[in-house]
C-alpha cells in the first residue's frame, strides 16, 4: 500500500490481490460466498527478528506508525477470525488493512 521503491513486482502483486478480491466477490456473491483480503503490515514474527529486524529498522518503522507498537501474529489471527465471524457477514470485496497505520513519508 505504501508503494515502496525497489519492489515494483511486489507492489504490483499486492495491487492485483485487491482487484482479484473485488472481482471474485462480484462473481461469487450470488452463491452467498464472501471474498475479502487481509492486508498486513510488517508482522514481527520470530523469523523477522532472527533474519531482518535490527534495532535501527525497528525504531525507524515505529517512527512511521501511528500506533507505536509492532504487529504480532495475534493481530493477524484476530483480524482473520473477525472476517470468518458473523460480525463480518455483510462484508465482501474488501481489503482489511492491519498495519498500525504506516505513514508514508516523502
Amino acid at each position: 500500500m505504501m508503494g515502496n521503491d525497489g519492489y515494483p513486482g511486489y507492489v504490483a502483486a499486492k495491487a492485483g490481490i485487491t482487484g482479484l478480491t473485488r472481482g471474485l466477490a462480484r462473481d461469487l456473491g450470488s452463491n452467498n460466498i464472501r471474498v475479502n483480503a487481509l492486508t498486513a503490515g510488517w508482522v514481527l514474527t520470530q523469523k523477522q527478528k532472527d533474519m531482518w529486524a535490527t534495532p535501527d529498522t525497528l525504531t525507524a518503522h515505529l517512527e512511521r506508525q501511528c500506533l507505536k507498537k509492532h504487529l504480532v501474529e495475534s493481530d493477524i489471527v484476530d483480524a482473520t477470525l473477525f472476517l470468518a465471524s458473523k460480525a463480518s457477514r455483510m462484508m465482501t470485496g474488501q481489503a482489511l488493512v492491519v498495519d498500525g497505520v504506516v505513514v508514508v513519508t516523502g
